[in-house]
């Protein structure tokens, strides 16, 4: 299920992205999650946003599908990487089978209900190639809650992420701790998990 009052602030945000550019420094979680991957390699950014991630993936070779529950947004990341395959829909409409070789997914699934969240990672894993790799980071904490913006969010604590998706049948290779400031300006702690499907 996708929110409305989520994509209704981000459909209102990306009328402020007219001049946000795609050539600035690759992020290191993603240049850690291309550096993993094999030359051509078919990659979902799932939750694409304004389409940053996707530029910088098919700036490196990398086939990319980019997906997102917000028109406008999409219509921001057409312009940033018009290279890539877009679909306008939310998680629960990803229903391919082992069509990719990677997913991204940096800072969206956190929109997810926590109902939703294992039927996500299960559909992510069928999404994926045997030993397909997986980013996800998310914010860490307890709970579910909308913040000022109207946004809903889920909070994990790292223990309950690790435990999900081991259940979706991952395996952890590496995982990066630290904080960021949401567009919102508040700091709070995120975890990301570089994980692969079992074969």
């Amino acid at each position: 299920m996708s929110d409305a009052g989520t994509i209704r602030f981000y459909d209102e945000a990306a009328k402020r992205f007219d001049t946000l550019r795609a050539d600035g420094p690759v992020a290191p979680a993603l240049a850690r999650f291309m550096a993993q991957l094999a030359p051509g390699a078919s990659v979902l950014d799932l939750g694409c946003g304004p389409g940053i991630s996707a530029a910088h993936l098919i700036r490196e070779g990398f086939d990319v599908t980019a997906l997102d529950a917000s028109a406008s947004l999409l219509d921001v990341a057409r312009r940033l990487a018009p290279e890539a395959h877009f679909v306008h829909a939310g998680f629960d409409a990803l229903d391919a089978v082992a069509a990719y070789d990677a997913v991204w997914a940096n800072f969206a699934l956190l929109h997810a209900p926590r109902a939703e969240m294992p039927g996500h990672l299960a559909a992510i894993a069928r999404a994926l190639r045997p030993e397909g790799l997986f980013h996800l980071s998310m914010l860490t904490g307890t709970g579910e809650q909308r913040d000022d913006l109207d946004r809903a969010y889920t909070y994990y604590t790292p223990e309950d992420l690790r435990r999900l998706t081991e259940a979706a049948g991952f395996v952890e290779l590496d995982a990066e701790t630290g904080t960021q400031t949401g567009m919102g300006g508040k700091t709070e702690p995120f975890i990301a998990l570089l994980l692969r499907r079992l074969p």
